[in-house]
């Protein structure tokens, strides 16, 4: 079965009141997941927008979800030292009775860094890092207490680099992460995996796959066309656009149109054997796009 999910980019204007309501929409409406960002500022050049730690509102998360699994899209080994991110990890999934799953990746932003002071290592110093790393998180958990719910913790990794990641993912994660709607991209890198999971012997549907996209939802044009004003509003390669330039803009990369356009073009690349799509809600106030969601367009997927 195909599910869905949403995915929060917590640095660009998320604060406490908006992710208690987003939580609770979340859970209740009947998605399967809710992960959000682990940055430290805007990444989109918008100094002023809020951006509130991420494992404290995961932490919030256990308590105001009953059922979701959860976690962060991605926590980067560069500024979470792998031994504490470890300890938080299994006590957040204590707190949520086994529903975190922990996204975790190599950094990847040099302003972040540079603004906390941390330094930025080299790609294969960063990668080497969260290798290492997720070998002391899977040690961390044999000697700590509380002990996670699920151990080990679920780990999601992101990415398509053929020669590190993949294999990587084929040995450790629990998920696997596409970060674009590209579907001969996924193909390609979903049967590559499928053949590093055999060759150490594993099975390669005990790895869910996922994608990362946004979308633009909307029961009429009129209701497309409003979001899409919205939206050039928030994103800087959409600035100056009129809705209907900004519609075509995302169209290729994204989940446009009514629920019905939506979850047909879901079924389409689910055939891919994509087993959860994660919609990145940008528009945080919009509460009716999830209702939308959760109404018409799960059902018609599932």
């Amino acid at each position: 079965m195909t599910q869905i999910g949403i995915m929060i980019e917590g640095q660009e204007g998320l604060n406490w009141e908006r992710w208690r309501r987003i939580c609770t929409d979340v859970d209740t409406l009947g998605f399967a997941s809710l992960r959000r960002s682990d940055h430290l500022i805007s990444l989109m050049n918008a100094p002023d927008r809020d951006c509130i730690e991420c494992w404290a509102s995961l932490a919030l998360a256990a308590q105001w979800t009953k059922r979701i699994e959860f976690g962060p899209m991605v926590s980067p080994m560069t500024f979470r030292i792998p031994s504490v991110l470890a300890k938080v990890a299994a006590s957040v999934d204590a707190l949520s009775g086994g529903r975190l799953i922990l996204g975790v990746g190599a950094g990847w932003n040099v302003n972040e860094h540079e603004m906390f002071g941390i330094p930025f290592l080299t790609e294969r110093e960063r990668f080497e890092r969260l290798e290492t790393g997720i070998a002391t998180m899977r040690d961390i958990w044999t000697k700590t207490n509380p002990k996670p719910a699920r151990n080990p913790i679920r780990l999601l990794l992101g990415g398509k680099g053929v020669k590190r990641t993949l294999p990587l993912v084929a040995r450790e994660a629990a998920e696997w992460n596409l970060s674009r709607l590209d579907p001969e991209m996924f193909r390609q890198r979903r049967e590559l995996l499928e053949q590093l999971c055999r060759d150490i012997g594993r099975d390669p549907a005990t790895i869910k796959r996922s994608i990362m996209t946004t979308y633009v939802i909307g029961r009429n044009q009129d209701e497309l066309r409003k979001r899409a004003a919205l939206l050039s509003e928030l994103l800087p390669n959409l600035r100056g656009k009129n809705p209907d330039e900004v519609l075509a803009t995302v169209r290729p990369s994204a989940f446009v149109g009514t629920p019905d356009e939506i979850a047909g073009q879901m079924r389409e690349h689910a055939k891919l054997g994509v087993d959860l799509f994660m919609l990145q809600h940008f528009l945080l106030d919009d509460s009716d796009a999830l209702e939308l969601l959760a109404k018409e367009v799960i059902p018609a997927v599932a």
